[in-house]
């Protein structure tokens, strides 16, 4: 049982629900919420019923009921109204708490029997939208604050991918209505996060686009074997951790060499490392975009 975790600290529980620490504790003290087991330093250590408990009481704290209220519910009709809501409102916060418990716990099965839920009712676009991104978001301090651990970011990553893969096949079945562009799209040098990338390609096949997915990794010289093939390419690539501020000005150089053996062909950057650049916009056939929306907004 060493891969799941099955105790947190009261900052991993703040962490998770967005809940302070010190209302957590009043919670607890106040209205006996939580029953915390203590360290032999008197330190606070919650486990994985006493954080689902809080998930649960944070939905309905935030859809207006007072925790005196919910205090008085018991632990079982917590739950059985958290459903009420559910079915009644968006599921956004519930599926969100459902797949934190599923990534905490490695948990495949519950991580599916949420998604297949919301699928009922969203398309894979909202779905990735509304919940994925937050979700996202949201691990980037999880991990920062070592409430999760890098296995737990990739668990739930690799997952996530899987629906885009899936999602993406069932559309390269059919052929492309739009074939006056290409989009190549890959990821620099050293860099292997590909989750924005692999999003990207889907919405580009959703409006019918051909598209090349070259993935991880891709010198700037190898790209030029595209261009033996295809005029007017739009190179798309997104930028996590490298290249890094530094060298972003040295990329677009050496990228604008590649470009001057096709006038027409075009780079679209985006990603982290894009947030920090100081240019508006670079000059030349590159073009920065600060998200993806954006990006998918101007096709």
């Amino acid at each position: 049982m060493n891969s799941v975790k099955t105790s947190f600290s009261i900052r991993d529980m703040e962490n998770l629900s967005g809940i302070k620490a010190h209302t957590i504790r009043i919670w607890e003290k106040r209205y006996n919420l939580f029953s915390p087991e203590r360290t032999d330093t008197n330190i606070r250590t919650y486990n994985i019923s006493s954080l689902q408990k809080l998930l649960n009481v944070t939905l309905l704290y935030n859809n207006g009921y007072k925790i005196s209220k919910i205090a008085k519910l018991g632990d079982e009709k917590i739950p059985a109204l958290v459903n009420e809501i559910v079915s009644q409102k968006s599921e956004k916060n519930h599926a969100l708490n459902s797949l934190k418990l599923s990534m905490l716990n490695f948990d495949q099965s519950l991580f599916l029997k949420t998604y297949n839920g919301l699928m009922e009712e969203k398309s894979f676009t909202q779905i990735f939208n509304e919940v994925f991104i937050p979700l996202l978001n949201e691990l980037g301090l999880l991990w920062q604050t070592n409430t999760i651990s890098p296995a737990h970011e990739h668990f739930i990553s690799n997952l996530i991918k899987q629906k885009i893969y899936i999602h993406t096949e069932k559309l390269q079945f059919e052929n492309p209505t739009k074939k006056d562009e290409v989009y190549v799209l890959f990821l620099p040098e050293n860099e292997i996060h590909e989750l924005g990338l692999l999003y990207i390609n889907y919405q580009l096949a959703l409006n019918g686009y051909k598209t090349i997915y070259l993935g991880q990794t891709m010198p700037v010289e190898s790209l030029e074997d595209l261009l033996k093939y295809y005029d007017d390419i739009r190179f798309i690539s997104y930028f996590t951790v490298a290249p890094t501020k530094d060298d972003i000005d040295g990329y677009f150089k050496r990228f604008r060499k590649v470009l001057k053996k096709s006038p027409g062909s075009k780079l679209y950057a985006l990603g982290h490392q894009i947030q920090e650049f100081e240019d508006e916009q670079p000059s030349g056939p590159i073009k920065i975009f600060k998200s993806i929306n954006q990006l998918i907004e101007s096709l």
